[in-house]
């Protein structure tokens, strides 16, 4: 049963919306961030990556740069470039991208839910990460940025979704990159009590993204209940924002890996290799997408080629046996490039599949590296299954497009 709440968010007035949102952030780095907030002094950048205030060699982890993050939120409330509503209200935000419209719902997630592992994870966590978005959200004393959830699709849910989206958004516009975002504000008592009540009777949400940012938001929740002697039950602390979208409207796209040798074999060797495990079909010059589960394509050379694996090389009843992230590195990146360790190997990168098969192929043709591997799409059902049946998915194996904006809104701990 997943226990959520409406809540005051606080929300650029509509006139400065396009102004003062931004990407996550974690999508960029500093430098980034420091270019698309110049000029900007209304750019949510200062809160999330407040370290673009500084010059270029402070740290991001100063305690110097959370300080300036909160001095930044409160400035932003004092401007009036970010208001609180006057009353708790559930919002629905919609994002378009490349004519595909995902509704979710912005709540207030039960930091119980979190703990107890009815909210459920597929991704370990790094310790240093989290520790600097619980920072982060201690210093605010509020979820600045949402996390990203996906829940079983409910009849009930979608019907208000439709509601709900024919009345006048507040906000409504295109970001910089082509994508559409659109909110809505939920004031209608019955119909709050109404989403209240149908998401009491969903079993578990999954996150979909953000699993620093949700590990933060419960431990800090956590750890103010603890530190608080009257504690009781229903503060705010006890909740943590997210933008939960039904499990349908979601797609996962492919996550791609770039290798920079051989491992010592040539081109024939390592091809010569390959054909233990995989079918392997050279296709020439024009990109060549994988087209189903436990098909890849590799570039090689100036040459696309399709690799499909064997029967009996993946194992289609277990949740992590049939990915073809666990597929590709046992059988290519452990077996024949000795990288084991995806998390720390220099000899290997990875690409999103919002760049397109194209990068993998300018990275290839520059020299900086020697091959490219692209990988069929994880699929939300499989997601699913390895979160319910508690396994934790390979590192980097789903990538989410398009991100959630942040300062759409944000939900204050007290």
């Amino acid at each position: 049963m997943a226990k959520v709440k409406p809540f005051k968010g606080i929300r650029p007035p509509k006139h400065l919306v396009e102004e003062v949102v931004s990407r996550p952030y974690d999508v960029l780095n500093s430098e980034e961030a420091r270019k698309e907030a110049e000029g900007n002094a209304k750019s949510l950048y200062r809160i999330i990556k407040p370290e673009i205030d500084f010059d270029e060699t402070t740290d991001e982890h100063d305690p110097k740069v959370y300080e300036r993050a909160a001095q930044n939120f409160r400035k932003f409330q004092d401007e009036g470039w970010l208001v609180q509503d006057d009353k708790d209200h559930y919002y629905i935000y919609s994002q378009t991208m490349d004519g595909r419209t995902q509704y979710g719902f912005v709540v207030a997630a039960w930091v119980n839910d979190y703990m107890e592992g009815r909210i459920k994870k597929h991704e370990l966590t790094r310790r240093d990460k989290e520790e600097d978005r619980m920072k982060h959200v201690r210093v605010n004393n509020a979820n600045i940025e949402p996390v990203f959830f996906a829940f079983p699709d409910n009849e009930e849910l979608e019907t208000i979704l439709k509601e709900v989206t024919t009345g006048e958004p507040e906000y409504d516009f295109i970001a910089p990159d082509g994508f559409g975002h659109t909110l809505w504000k939920i004031s209608d008592e019955k119909t709050i009590e109404r989403i209240t009540k149908e998401f009491e009777k969903i079993p578990n949400m999954y996150i979909a993204d953000g699993h620093h940012r949700s590990a933060a938001a419960a431990l800090v929740g956590a750890e103010k209940a603890k530190n608080n002697p009257d504690h009781k039950g229903h503060e705010e602390y006890n909740y943590f924002m997210a933008v939960a979208f039904p499990a349908s409207h979601l797609k996962i796209i492919d996550y791609n890996r770039v290798v920079k040798d051989l491992n010592g074999l040539t081109p024939e060797e390592f091809l010569n290799k390959l054909e233990k495990n995989f079918d392997v079909e050279k296709k020439g010059k024009e990109i060549y997408k994988p087209e189903k589960l436990h098909n890849f394509s590799l570039y090689l050379d100036g040459d696309w080629y399709s690799l499909t694996a064997k029967p009996g090389t993946y194992n289609d009843e277990d949740p992590i046996g049939v990915l073809d992230v666990t597929v590709s590195s046992d059988l290519i990146l452990k077996e024949i490039l000795g990288i084991t360790d995806l998390r720390s190997d220099k000899r290997i990168d990875f690409v999103g599949g919002i760049r397109g098969l194209e990068e993998l192929k300018k990275r290839v043709d520059t020299g900086e590296m020697k091959m490219a591997l692209a990988l069929y799409p994880v699929t939300m059902q499989q997601l699913i299954d390895i979160a319910d049946s508690g396994n934790i998915m390979p590192p980097k194996t789903t990538w989410f497009e398009p991100k959630l904006r942040s300062g759409l809104v944000i939900h204050k701990l007290d």
